[in-house]
């Protein structure tokens, strides 16, 4: 499969899915939190209260993996996204900017005025996230088993620095 075929057919995964579980180092040793997410690119944006443990370990150390992936019952029907990056708090436009795709993904966040109390009363306490993957692979067992295809990341860096 060609790198470019690879990326669409990712990104396409990334949208049509909801939950990462993300993976954090603190004090207190690894971790590990499902989050729902929204995208850009390859770009991963969530919302988390700032106390919970990802957050706190989000504080202390910005290396973090995350696998986003279904709940498959055979072997040989696993797909799923596995990736390393850094991750933190952001803030200004891009946090607007996370909001409105998060709102896009996910109606009863990007339509407030209609949300129920509880939701935004949750919302009015959280902070917005990022991952921005150095490293990602596509799993799909139905290629064979344990295959993986890593998307070459190195270009978008060289793209983003022109």
């Amino acid at each position: 499969m060609t790198q470019e075929a690879l990326r669409a057919r990712v990104l396409e995964y990334l949208r049509a899915h909801h939950v990462m579980t993300l993976a954090t180092q603190g004090s207190d040793g690894p971790w590990a939190a499902a989050v729902f997410y929204a995208n850009e690119g390859f770009t991963l944006y969530w919302l988390s209260a700032p106390a919970s443990r990802h957050s706190l370990d989000l504080a202390r150390s910005p290396r973090v993996a995350a696998a986003i992936q279904e709940d498959y019952a055979d072997w040989p029907n696993i797909k799923g996204v596995q990736l390393e990056g850094a991750a933190g708090e952001i803030s200004g436009d891009e946090e607007k900017r996370a909001r409105l795709l998060y709102g896009e993904k996910y109606p009863v966040v990007g339509k407030l005025a209609q949300a129920p109390a509880s939701i935004v009363a949750a919302l009015a306490k959280v902070r917005w996230y990022k991952i921005v993957p150095q490293r990602l692979c596509f799993v799909d067992n139905s290629v064979a088993f344990g295959h993986r295809d890593e998307i070459d990341l190195a270009s978008d860096a060289l793209h983003d620095a022109r």
